[in-house]
């Protein structure tokens, strides 16, 4: 406090001094030095500070447009490629479909002829068994006759009391014989069959 009381008096004077000496109105050289000194800053900072600047904030500027049309661009790309994929997926899954349907195809295509093969084999071995069977049966009766023949012959033979050894006619009665067989056993299956001999 006590330093402020000492510079109020010289405040004072100073101001009383430049009451009397000075006229705020007209120019002094002060005020010429200082408009000298603005001007050429002025100048300075037009030259050779300020060009820089804009010529920087024009880089960086055109670097942020190019920065937004790379991202533009890459947007583009990104959405083409997008897109693509979308496709791509679709023609998978469309090839897939098709895949699907040619493989049950396949499979039933197999499976028919799988069935056909089996009802051929089916077939071949029914037919060969009724051949084999038929084979057999004729087998079997050329064996009755033969056999049925001699005894019907030394049967007849003993009962007639003569001898019946001519092959053409004990031929003769066995097949007489095997004929009332088969009428015999071809009643019995009409009656078996419900239907009247």
């Amino acid at each position: 406090m006590a330093f402020t009381a000492q510079l109020a008096p010289l405040a004072l004077a100073a101001a009383e001094e430049e009451e009397g000496t000075s006229n705020f109105l007209v120019p002094n050289a002060t005020f010429f030095v200082e408009l000298g000194a603005f001007a050429l800053l002025f100048w300075v900072l037009t030259k050779y500070v300020i060009p820089p600047i804009n010529a920087a904030m024009e880089r960086r500027q055109e670097a942020i447009r190019s920065e937004f049309a790379e991202l533009d661009e890459a947007k583009a790309e990104a959405k083409g490629a997008e897109e693509e994929f979308k496709a791509q997926i679709a023609d998978a899954r469309k090839e897939a479909a098709r895949i699907r349907e040619e493989a049950r195809e396949q499979g039933a295509a197999i499976i028919a002829e799988m069935r056909e093969q089996a009802q051929v084999e089916a077939s071949r071995v029914t037919e060969h068994a009724q051949a084999q069977i038929a084979a057999e049966r004729q087998q079997a009766l050329t064996s009755l006759r033969a056999e049925v023949g001699t005894l019907a012959t030394s049967l007849a033979g003993r009962i007639v009391g003569e001898s019946l050894e001519d092959d053409e006619r004990s031929g003769r009665v066995v097949d007489r014989f095997l004929a009332d067989l088969e009428t015999l056993e071809a009643s019995k299956a009409a009656v078996s069959n419900g239907a009247t001999p």
